[in-house]
């Protein structure tokens, strides 16, 4: 995670309406920008047709819940009104944190439509963002497993599994035209946070190393700007975390025993306080990863090289 940049001009990001991105892509940005949403959650309508779907339908729809991150009032009627004349076949969740998923039902209640996609995850986590927590109201009526397909009027999405900022965490490829939206597995912006019990890094750096394998031609992410150099951005990606684990190691090895604040003061300068939560998920996912592999040990919640 690196220092958050400024929100973009509200102009350039505009919320609730539709844009056209590709012949088969449109996108709708739900009214929830944050410090871990950056403009907001970014709805995904595929198909140019009679039959489209929507990926990431986004938070909760009814405003009841007063944090940014979770903010979705009107979101549900700027998603039907892109929609138009047109049939959602399929709502598709990439995972089911509260800024993702919720809109998933009042969707779902006004369409018809079933909700195809993601497992339904019930975890208490502890992480540091209201959004972190799970939609527990989530109830798909079915779930993808890797490499299984759905499709419409000239349109085929095929789930890609990327378990590691949540287990349950699916891409979608378009297999039409080479897009792939990746949720919060990769953004542009930002890194993913990457928070135990559910978060765990081993898994998170293999699934970054699948989309590396992959010839995917663009990324949509559910935060921040499309990717065009997919592979490049990968690697980098795979780069820094193994430069986060490295950075790790050096810190116990010079100073001894740390506690998480002590790795995030040493490890992220200038990061934006807000985040400073988020970035001690992440080491924790690291230090959880090393603790497997034998070469780190806890005591008394301090961490330490194992000898």
């Amino acid at each position: 995670m690196a220092q958050m940049p400024p929100i973009p001009d509200r102009s350039e990001w505009p919320v609730g309406r539709a844009e056209q991105l590709e012949p088969l892509v449109r996108r709708v940005l739900a009214p929830n920008p944050s410090p871990y949403t950056f403009t907001g959650t970014q709805t995904y309508i595929v198909g140019a047709g009679r039959e489209v779907a929507v990926i990431d339908p986004g938070p909760d729809d009814t405003g009841a819940d007063d944090h940014a991150d979770t903010n979705g009032e009107g979101h549900v009627a700027a998603i039907l009104a892109a929609v138009g004349d047109a049939k959602i076949t399929a709502i598709a969740c990439t995972h089911t944190h509260r800024d993702h998923s919720p809109a998933s039902r009042p969707l779902q209640a006004a369409t018809g439509a079933p909700i195809i996609g993601c497992a339904p995850l019930m975890l208490d986590d502890d992480g540091p963002r209201a959004d972190a927590a799970f939609d527990p109201d989530y109830r798909p009526d079915r779930v993808l497993t890797d490499g299984e397909q759905i499709s419409g009027d000239g349109w085929t999405l095929e789930a890609v599994a990327t378990p590691g900022h949540t287990s349950n965490h699916l891409c979608y490829a378009v297999v039409e035209s080479g897009a792939l939206f990746t949720g919060d597995h990769v953004m542009g912006w930002s890194t993913s946070v990457v928070s135990p019990p559910d978060g765990d890094m081993a898994a998170y750096m293999a699934s970054l190393q699948k989309l590396y394998d992959r010839e995917d031609r663009v990324l949509y992410p559910a935060h921040g700007p499309q990717i065009d150099n997919p592979r490049q951005l990968v690697r980098g990606m795979l780069g820094h975390r193994r430069q986060r684990e490295r950075q790790i190691v050096r810190l116990l090895e010079d100073g001894g025993p740390h506690a998480i604040a002590e790795f995030v003061s040493g490890m992220y300068k200038g990061l934006d306080e807000r985040l400073h939560g988020a970035a001690g998920r992440s080491v924790l996912a690291h230090l959880i990863d090393l603790e497997r592999q034998g070469r780190v040990a806890v005591e008394d919640e301090r961490w330490m090289i194992r000898a």
